[in-house]
């Protein structure tokens, strides 16, 4: 292959990539779903992004540690092998209670770990549960959690 026609096919597969990646594109659900985020409960939260739904409570796992010393950034892992189209996270413990939404592309492995801010007061006495919501291709939810505590005390960053 001669230079010219190396540049050339390299400017159509450039000018061709943003057509592909926009089959991957996320929905804002920041501006598509603005009730969620102002929510100040789970079950608001949820309805607010998914409808009226009973998630089954299978298939999701939710790890966190049982006691967190540093509210600032608690580890946080979900799991599903469930072909999955979204995945939503909530808290009980903040003033709003999601989190974090996400699309899974077709195909896609739900194993996420990330780190959440979550704040120990008087009202909730540093106790609290992280819920996960996998919106799955099969047109199902599911959900799956874990209850943990915030250290008292602790840097809560």
């Amino acid at each position: 292959m001669n230079r010219r026609n190396f540049i050339g096919f390299g400017v159509l597969a450039m000018a061709t990539l943003p057509a592909t990646l926009s089959a991957f594109s996320s929905i804002d659900f920041r501006k598509t779903k603005p009730d969620t985020w102002t929510a100040k409960t789970v079950d608001n939260a949820v309805k607010a992004l998914y409808g009226d739904i009973k998630p089954e409570e299978s298939g999701v796992t939710v790890k966190a540690p049982k006691v967190a010393s540093n509210g600032g950034a608690v580890p946080i892992t979900v799991k599903s092998d469930i072909p999955a189209k979204t995945v939503a996270v909530f808290q009980d413990m903040n003033p709003e209670s999601a989190v974090a939404v996400w699309n899974v592309p077709e195909g896609g492995i739900v194993d996420y770990s990330f780190k959440i801010k979550l704040k120990a007061t008087d009202e909730n006495g540093g106790n609290g549960t992280v819920y996960a919501i996998v919106e799955g291709r099969d047109g199902k939810f599911y959900k799956g959690k874990v209850s943990l505590q915030v250290a008292k005390g602790g840097c809560e960053g």
